[in-house]
């Protein structure tokens, strides 16, 4: 069975201002694009 979708929505650009993690600048998505990315999501109990 093939799923068929009406059409695609883009991911939204990361919003100005965010701290990022071992980058040497923020990162767009043009500079994702073609690449594995992997998000590792936490919490502070």
């Amino acid at each position: 069975m093939t799923t068929r979708y009406a059409g695609k929505v883009g991911a939204p650009e990361f919003p100005v201002g965010l701290d990022w993690l071992n980058t040497e600048r923020p990162l767009s998505l043009a500079d994702l694009r073609g690449k594995l990315v992997i998000l590792d999501f936490w919490t502070y109990c």
